[in-house]
């Protein structure tokens, strides 16, 4: 869960200066030495030693010994930096409660001007190496932490959703800060546990959606009945970190078992019988 506001509204300039330097540093250490830090923040040792241990007591610095001394951010710091460049900006006012929480992410409600969603991408330690070999935009190689991987992840999400609307059905991108989306509120609920009354309907108007973001060059590329939303009069499609181009070698392949995924939701809740063949030419159509 993101650090709480009043510490983020606590912190100190010197604070802010220390997380901001280590967030620079970490481009080139995964644990910054003191020495390093004190000579990028211009602060005296007690000083420096005195911010550092309150940015460590609410949980938004870590200390590590192996394989060196050094310190580094956590989610908490990297959120706060976010936040706090996105309020100063008017676009964020409060932050509301999770919403839903993800692999990669965690989703909270949160007030600019009226009801936005912030999304929080969350790359960790344990899917670093499984989102660097699925990911065309991760690196193969060099210093990559999970604050740079979670930032591009962002990006790639923010591009994707910006490219798209609004000629999909997709959530309106409004702000974007290092790994934290801003976007429109999207109402209804998850379509895993809708009950629909015209469920083919429905079907029709997702594939027609998927047409869409293909006609512009994109695959969802992780399609679900778990990243589609509705309500009584429209559906939405969610989460496109993964996304890929149509250009892609992949493309097509990952573009039939996005399709796939959604008809066998269909054909499982509802019993509609829908040939994949016939669902890919629509889109592609």
């Amino acid at each position: 869960m993101p650090v709480p506001a009043e510490y983020v509204r606590s912190l100190h300039a010197y604070e802010l200066a220390v997380l901001r330097a280590l967030e620079r540093l970490m481009r080139r250490h995964q644990w910054v030495p003191f020495d390093i830090l004190k000579s990028a923040t211009h602060l005296s040792e007690s000083e420096l030693n005195y911010r550092i241990g309150r940015l460590m007591s609410m949980d938004m610095v870590r200390f590590e010994k192996v394989p060196y001394e050094g310190y580094a951010l956590v989610f908490n710091g990297y959120d706060t930096l976010a936040l706090t460049t996105l309020t100063r900006k008017g676009t964020v006012q409060a932050l509301g409660c999770l919403i839903g929480v993800g692999k990669e992410s965690e989703v909270y409600e949160g007030m600019g001007l009226g009801v936005v969603v912030l999304k929080f991408h969350r790359v960790g330690q344990r899917s670093f190496q499984s989102a660097r070999l699925k990911r065309g935009y991760m690196p193969e190689a060099g210093h990559c932490p999970w604050i740079f991987a979670s930032n591009l992840s962002a990006r790639m999400e923010h591009e994707a959703l910006t490219t798209l609307h609004p000629a999909v059905s997709v959530p309106l991108p409004i702000d974007l800060n290092r790994h934290v989306v801003v976007m429109s509120f999207v109402p209804g609920v998850n379509l895993s546990q809708a009950v629909l009354e015209e469920p083919g309907t429905v079907l029709d108007e997702i594939l027609q959606n998927v047409g869409a973001a293909y006609r512009h060059g994109i695959v969802h590329a992780d399609l679900s009945e778990y990243n589609i939303m509705v309500d009584e009069e429209q559906c939405w499609l969610i989460d496109w970190p993964q996304w890929m181009e149509t250009a892609h070698p992949n493309a097509d392949e990952i573009l039939r078992r996005d399709i796939e995924n959604v008809l066998q939701h269909f054909r499982r809740k509802y019993g509609i019988a829908y040939a994949l063949g016939d669902a890919v030419d629509q889109v592609v159509g």
